[in-house]
């Protein structure tokens, strides 16, 4: 008797480890998958400040492609 006891005892305890490593581990992986998450949206910031940047960029080679125009214009009318 006191062998079956023994034997549910350290079952039971083996069960209620497992449980805790069990619920451990589920935590773990929300607190990966959430640091994903923010690691996914931090990149599509930095994305999407880089579109904008190149926005910009070609805006200014548009001014600047224009200005160019405008003088090539003026040097044809005077020739």
């Amino acid at each position: 008797m006191k062998k079956v006891a023994l034997t549910v005892a350290v079952l039971a305890l083996g069960l209620a480890a497992c449980e805790t490593k069990t619920e451990n581990a589920a935590d773990n992986t929300a607190v990966e998958n959430a640091v994903e998450t923010d690691a996914n949206a931090a990149m599509t910031v930095d994305n999407a400040l880089d579109a904008a940047g190149n926005a910009v960029e070609n805006a200014g080679d548009a001014v600047e492609n224009a200005g160019d125009a405008v003088a090539n214009a003026a040097e044809n009318a005077t020739n």
